[in-house]
Order: C-alpha cells, then structure tokens, then sequence
C-alpha cells in the first residue's frame, strides 16, 4: 500500500499520467519486481522483475540516483531488455528514482509519459517527493519491526530490563499512529497490550469496568511513563504540548489521579501500561 500511496501522489501533481513501481524483496537484493501500476492502460509491466544493470530501472537501482530518458526504445543510455514490456503499454518518455532507505536502495519508482517529451524538473521533482514520503514510510515500519523483535518482557523482576520495555513500549504506541499499513498498526498495538498486561503484577485486582483510556490518552501516559516531559512527549507523539497536558489531565481524571506518577502507577496496577 505504501508504494501505491506514493504513485498516486506522483500521477496527482498533473505531470506524470502514468507511474509505477516495486520493492526490492531484502536488503541488498540485486533485483526488484514492479507490483504496483497506476494510471496503465495494460498489465504489460505488471510482475517485470528488474535487474541490476538493466534497463532505465536497473541503472537506477545499481547506482542508486534518478535517471531519465526523452524516448526509451531508442535512448542509448541504458540497456533494452524491458523494451517490449515498456513499448506494450505504450512508454515514450520515462524516468526513474530510487527509493533509499538507511543508504540502501529498496525500490524504484517511474514516471512517464506516452509523447517523447523531455521530462523537467517538475516532474522529477514530483517523483522524487513521492520517493521520499515512502521513504519516510519504510523507515518508520523498520523501526516498528525492529522494536517488536527486540522487546520481548524480562521473565526476570530486573528493573533496569523493564525500563527498556517501558521505553520500546512508547516508542511503539508513538510509531504505531504513523504507519499507513493497517496490518502492521494492530501488530504493533496488540503487542503493546501483551507487553503491558505482561507488567500488571499477579496480584493486581482487576481492572474498573467503567475505566477506558483512549488511544490518544494511552499514548500519553507511555511515554510520560518513560521519562518524558510534556513538551518531548509532544515532541514524540507530533502534537502540541498543550493537546498532551489535555490528554494527561482527562486520564488523569478517569484514573482517579492526582499527579502524573499516581496516574502512572495507577494505569500501570491496572495493565494499561508495562
């Protein structure tokens, strides 16, 4: 969905009519297959698997840097292995840009045009936005899985263990509100409540039925739980530190607190939070 979400954004700046794309399937992977087509009129380069080197997308994916051509079947700077596929959907004028994630290529996305039009800095322009909003996407959904990998509970009652869970566990909630991938969002919130029921105490009685934090609220109160001062917490949750001192005192007033470590102590014994 993401690499959807970024030929979209390219065909709606009005220059490039026809845009598609894909992702490398692991890192340093020497090829990439197109998954996602926007604006064709055939399936002609539906499923082409690219290869390093090889034509407009391989040069790109090999060197990494925008490439262009005004007429693709007779350019002479890249190599004609795809010209059938290109030609098929009826391609002139193409460009391509990498989408690179951490100085790793992990995709490319085209722009095109069906007239042998040179293509300006406007529509490269255009396409290397898009490439950095999926970018920006791709870092984020690493991150969110490298912290799902790593936070597992301390089986142990070792505090220092259970700060670093506490902090993964608001660093997820904080992730979790920027990932457009609705899968991959309720991964990350389901682990997040097996990570805090993980920390209610075995004892703790069980939670008021009439006590229901919001998301927002829940937000919050991790990452306040982890240290943070209201403004770091807006800071982490990209909102206004006033709209985190409203969301702090309304939990607050669910929770029957009146400070911001009872608030915490208190979501904590009734497994809101780890």
């Amino acid at each position: 969905m993401d690499v959807r979400a970024a030929l979209l954004r390219m065909r709606r700046s009005g220059l490039l009519p026809v845009a598609f794309g894909g992702l490398v399937a692991a890192a340093g992977a020497q090829h990439f297959r197109i998954s996602e087509l926007s604006g064709a009129d055939t399936d002609s380069l539906r499923g082409l698997t690219v290869r390093t080197g090889n034509g407009l997308g391989g040069k790109t994916l090999a060197l990494g840097r925008p490439y262009a051509v005004t007429d693709y079947g007779s350019s002479r700077a890249i190599s004609h292995e795809y010209d059938a596929a290109v030609a098929g959907e009826g391609l002139r004028s193409v460009l391509a840009v990498p989408v690179v994630v951490h100085r790793q290529v992990r995709g490319v996305l085209y722009g095109a045009l069906r007239q042998p039009y040179a293509l300006g800095d406007r529509p490269l322009a255009a396409a290397i936005d898009a490439a950095r909003d999926l970018e920006q996407a791709l870092a984020v959904r690493d991150e969110a899985r490298r912290l799902l990998a790593s936070c597992q509970p301390p089986v142990a009652a070792d505090p220092r263990a259970w700060e670093e869970v506490r902090e993964a566990h608001a660093e997820l909630r904080a992730l979790a509100v920027r990932i457009a991938d609705v899968r991959l969002r309720q991964e990350l919130l389901t682990a997040c409540a097996r990570l805090a029921s993980a920390g209610a105490p075995s004892s703790s009685p069980a939670r008021p039925p009439l006590v229901q934090l919001t998301p927002r609220e829940l937000d919050v109160l991790a990452t306040v739980a982890s240290g943070a001062t209201n403004a770091a917490a807006a800071a982490r949750l990209r909102v206004r530190p006033e709209t985190v001192k409203s969301y702090l005192r309304s939990a607050m007033r669910k929770l029957g607190a009146h400070t911001r470590l009872e608030a915490v102590t208190t979501a904590r014994r009734a497994g809101f939070l780890p």
